[in-house]
């Protein structure tokens, strides 16, 4: 073990204390009211959040610690297992060394309980009932629900439609966890019903249902919202993962010259990558990371980074972030957890910063490498993973070509066995590349807040 991981490790290898990348990023752009446009204060917040997570989501310290509830609950599943991927690289015939970070070892197959246990843990402390939130392929909702069982919370959900359809089986893990798990848009609020009275046929996003989420959450002082991605405390509690990555690449005697992960709000990505951009930032050590994006939700290659909501009705703060605007609604692709109008104002101002790039890949694409990884590996990755996959694939081809070896690291942030009604759609020819429309994304900027420019 080396001086620079020690001091973030104790004796069961699971780290002490959450890496904060607003610690070594420039000032970021604050958070603005949603309706006055002022920057954002601990008291806007506090109608839907308990006072420590307020005080992360604002904090620029680099250490937060960890409690003790928090890291016995993670001893569960962590520290995650990487892997080097030598099938893969056999069935690829490249020089590249690869390795994977697999989270589909928690209890929900996913990275999402790191953060869902440390916001269930603080709402408990708080006095807080109920939480609430949204969920797209059911990851996060199903991880909340989780969390809310091991203390004592209750927990709705409110699913994408076309997700909620499309996925039964993360309904089933919600409702056996003990949460309520509802389609959205749907009747119960006043956001759902005025998107139905719409289009009565909406599929859903992210986007609506936050706005969902937030509108019960504010309307009842005993439930809070918990948010799975994008805000700077959810990415913050996932560098638990690239913590844990640091250490187990130096017991490998290697380093990552490329670490990728893929996009929808941000959090799996910036978990793995950001204690790698915070060792950059801090020493020196060159790290190339490449964020995976669906072409159909293209937030990093195609959105604008300026001010937008959270949530599409406009309840949530504005964020300084890469959007497509909040009221443009994805392509029913079946990387639900993809499928977000914006991306974590961290993640999006490392892009801004150059220490960031992304890459859009289509689903088709997406599969195929999800498959070749299956067969050679053995994990069933979960859609969103194959993107990362997809791309790192990619990367190890170019190295063959070119007749170099590099590292390459990615984020296996979950398994796919509640997706395999996708792969059966993938596997008889049914699937089907959904482009972004570009009127559609055109007409969703035009609706950007009056002070996005500020």
């Amino acid at each position: 073990m080396t001086e620079r991981t020690k001091y973030v490790l104790d004796e069961t290898r699971i780290p002490k204390s959450w890496y904060n990348p607003a610690a070594d990023l420039p000032a970021a752009a604050p958070a603005r009211h949603p309706v006055t446009g002022r920057p954002i204060t601990p008291d806007d917040l506090g109608a839907i959040m308990p006072r420590d997570l307020i005080a992360q989501e604002l904090s620029t310290e680099r250490e937060i610690e960890i409690p003790g509830p928090v890291r016995r609950a993670y001893a569960r599943w962590r520290p995650s297992p990487l892997f080097r991927a030598w099938g893969l690289e056999r069935a690829l015939g490249t020089p590249a060394r690869i390795y994977y970070k697999y989270e589909g070892v928690s209890p929900t197959g996913s990275h999402k309980p790191n953060t869902a246990i440390a916001q269930a843990f603080y709402n408990k402390e708080a006095g807080v009932a109920r939480l609430v939130t949204e969920t797209g392929a059911g990851q996060w909702g199903s991880s909340l629900a989780f969390a809310g069982a091991m203390f004592g919370l209750d927990v709705k959900v409110y699913m994408v439609k076309i997700t909620y359809h499309q996925k039964p089986y993360p309904k089933s893990l919600m409702e056996t966890y003990g949460a309520v798990c509802v389609p959205s848009p749907s009747q119960e609020t006043a956001a759902g019903r005025a998107i139905l009275a719409e289009d009565p046929e909406c599929s859903g996003s992210l986007g609506i249902a936050t706005s969902e989420a937030v509108e019960v959450a504010i309307g009842d002082s005993r439930t809070n919202y918990a948010g799975g991605s994008v805000l700077n405390h959810v990415v913050t509690h996932q560098t638990v993962i690239g913590q844990e990555a640091m250490l187990q690449m130096d017991m490998a005697n290697d380093w990552p010259d490329v670490v990728i992960g893929c996009a929808g709000g941000g959090s799996n990505l910036g978990g793995l990558a950001f204690p790698f951009i915070g060792e950059r930032l801090r020493t020196g050590r060159k790290v190339r990371v490449i964020a995976a994006e669906p072409t159909s939700c293209p937030t990093l290659t195609q959105g604008r980074r300026v001010y937008d909501y959270g949530d599409t009705v406009g309840l949530t703060p504005c964020l300084m972030m890469h959007t497509l605007g909040h009221s443009f609604v994805p392509p029913p692709l079946h990387a639900g957890g993809l499928r977000y109008h914006g991306i974590a104002p961290l993640v999006s101002q490392a892009l801004a910063l150059g220490l960031m790039e992304a890459v859009a890949v289509p689903q088709t694409d997406c599969f195929a490498a999800g498959v070749l990884f299956a067969r050679s590996e053995g994990i069933v990755p979960a859609p969103e993973s194959t993107h990362a996959i997809r791309v790192a694939i990619d990367e190890a081809k170019r190295c063959r070509e070119e007749g170099r070896a590099q590292t390459i690291l990615f984020a296996l942030s979950g398994h796919g066995l509640f997706d395999l009604p996708a792969y059966t759609r993938y596997l008889t020819g049914q699937l089907r590349d959904e482009p972004c429309d570009q009127d559609r994304l055109d007409r969703s900027l035009a609706k950007l807040p009056v002070f996005a420019e500020q």
